[in-house]
């Protein structure tokens, strides 16, 4: 089953359920999905279904951090609700051992040496490590590995 059949799954078992926070969820999710095949004129497979929940999370991260500014819990709460909910899709990350597993290899195989080659490398981990490692994060461990 794919990730897009499974939301409507969920859609459905959550309408006769009667859980309301998680169908508006799982109907925002499934949006986002619709507005990018519409956008791309595309049908999204697994991964690029992953990358859209992957920017959800980050728009609410960012929406967090500026409601706690505002000094708005109330609103900083409701996101991070939405956020566990979308996490629930998203696959189990990565130890930080096997992102440097990763790293490793990533390096042996683009015969990296120096911080110009860091594109190369963060994108033969992304590769491998899509929806299941903080790319932000594991650039500067990159960055940090080919820069010693």
């Amino acid at each position: 089953m794919t990730l897009k059949q499974q939301l409507t799954e969920d859609m459905k078992n959550a309408m006769r359920g009667g859980d309301k926070d998680r169908l508006g969820v799982i109907r925002l999710i499934l949006a986002a999905v619709k507005q990018r095949e519409v956008d791309e004129r595309i049908e999204l497979d697994d991964v690029q279904t992953l990358s859209v929940l992957e920017k959800m999370v980050k728009q609410r991260k960012d929406s967090i951090s500026q409601y706690e500014a505002a000094s708005r819990p109330d609103l900083a709460d409701i996101e991070r609700a939405e956020m566990a909910v979308i996490g629930t899709y998203l696959p189990a990350k990565l130890s930080d051992e096997e992102v440097d597993a990763l790293i490793t290899a990533a390096i042996a195989e683009t015969g990296a040496s120096s911080p110009r080659d860091m594109g190369k490398v963060v994108a033969a981990v992304k590769e491998k490590a899509a929806g299941r490692a903080d790319m932000g994060a594991v650039s500067g461990r990159i960055k940090t590995r080919l820069a010693g």
